[in-house]
């Protein structure tokens, strides 16, 4: 990982303010789900604007053309198009040459690290001739007013650019956990914008998937701890699959106590913490929240992580799972804290509830907004449909 841009609406809404206007004590959205808020999309924004973005910021960091970009994957569970991907979108506004392999993928959360994986397996081919993979992890997750899992959306995007000298992590080669299962967990059938999910089976279906693919990879490494560790003691940091941050916890506790770790709660704080300060900020955002919890352990975690190995986890429904590695690169958090990630989340306008409700309602109908009803503000801000094409403005504020 060479590089990473994020993007996240200008808009959200305080979890605690959710609650008292669903008649919900406030503790359960905050201690419960562990959020504190969640973003919210506005009608000029959907996932092709903010896969836009990331992708565009993540270039800058990396100080990368477009034409030195060969392949240009975006990972999403929330596409605009049954057919055209938003990979095509992302290069059109973004500038990415016309030499380079574009391909959208999809596996519920999973679909991101599916498409990074294929473009490490590109680059250490020898097929990428020195050029870059960009793979973008892009969503914008919602249940719908009122319903049982509206805390737990959320909206935003991650862009990983992958080189052959990463200056961020870099992943190991050749050893990953796998886990697969053909469950119904998770799904959005094609009439549906909303999701549907059955709650607790999905959680159980995460846990179980986490083991076959620690497991896995644990058993693929072969290393034996020294007396008195735990195997995964090798990562002085792990970051989730992280939907919400209290599944992250289970998680945590499922894999020390695969471990033997008596006392699978006290290396939380240490191990996964940091990772979930963004997120508890963003909200789910599908494919990218490993991601995000990545770009956490790099901006906001208290000491350093350079040169020590960090573990990372995927989950997506239907289910595919997989556990991997890398090792933190020397600059690598005074890179991603470049990002100025914090002060654009406390930047953001806090919605009241009414106005929260309001956007949500205008969301139905965007994919039916003629071009051109309203005036975009934000960087490649949606601008609606024209002869059944959606269209975008290219300009606009970063």
């Amino acid at each position: 990982i060479d590089a990473l841009g994020v993007a996240v609406p200008s808009t959200c809404v305080r979890l605690e303010d959710l609650a008292v206007a669903r008649n919900v004590e406030p503790s359960k959205f905050l201690l419960g789900l562990g959020t504190r808020m969640m973003g919210v999309a506005l009608p000029d924004e959907d996932t092709v604007t903010l896969a836009a973005r990331a992708a565009r910021e993540a270039l800058q960091s990396a100080g990368v053309g477009g034409d030195e970009v060969g392949l240009l994957a975006v990972g999403t569970e929330t596409a605009v198009d049954h057919s055209k991907p938003v990979a095509s979108y992302v290069q059109g506004l973004v500038g990415i040459g016309s030499n380079c392999r574009v391909f959208e993928t999809k596996h519920a959360c999973y679909g991101g690290t599916a498409a990074l994986q294929l473009a490490l397996d590109w680059i250490r081919s020898g097929s990428a001739r020195g050029r870059k993979a960009l793979v973008v992890c892009s969503d914008i997750a919602r249940y719908g007013l009122g319903t049982p899992g509206e805390p737990t959306q959320g909206a935003g995007a991650v862009a990983i650019l992958i080189s052959e000298a990463p200056r961020l992590v870099a992943l190991e080669a050749g050893v990953s956990g796998i886990y697969s299962q053909d469950v119904h967990d998770f799904w959005r059938p094609l009439y549906s914008k909303d999701a549907l999910v059955d709650g607790h089976y999905s959680v159980k279906c995460y846990l179980e998937a986490l083991e076959g693919a620690f497991l896995n990879y644990r058993a693929l490494v072969g290393e034996t701890p020294p007396e008195g560790s735990f195997f995964s003691d090798r990562f002085a940091a792990l970051a989730y699959h992280v939907p919400y941050g209290k599944l992250a916890r289970k998680g945590h506790q499922r894999l020390r106590e695969l471990d033997g770790d008596p006392t699978p709660d006290t290396s939380f704080a240490r191990l996964v913490e940091p990772g979930l300060v963004l997120p508890s900020l963003v909200g789910n955002i599908y494919t990218g929240s490993l991601n995000l919890s990545l770009t956490s352990l790099l901006a906001c975690h208290p000491g350093s992580l350079e040169g020590q190995r960090v573990g990372l986890f995927s989950y997506g429904s239907g289910s595919c799972a997989e556990f991997f590695g890398g090792t933190v690169q020397p600059g690598a958090h005074a890179r991603v804290r470049a990002l100025g990630l914090m002060e654009r989340l406390e930047a953001r306008q806090v919605l009241e509830v009414p106005e929260y409700e309001a956007i949500m309602r205008a969301r139905e109908s965007i994919d039916e907004r003629p071009a051109g009803a309203d005036q975009t503000t934000g960087a490649f801000g949606y601008l609606g449909v024209e002869q059944e094409r959606r269209t975008y403005a290219r300009g606009g504020a970063a």
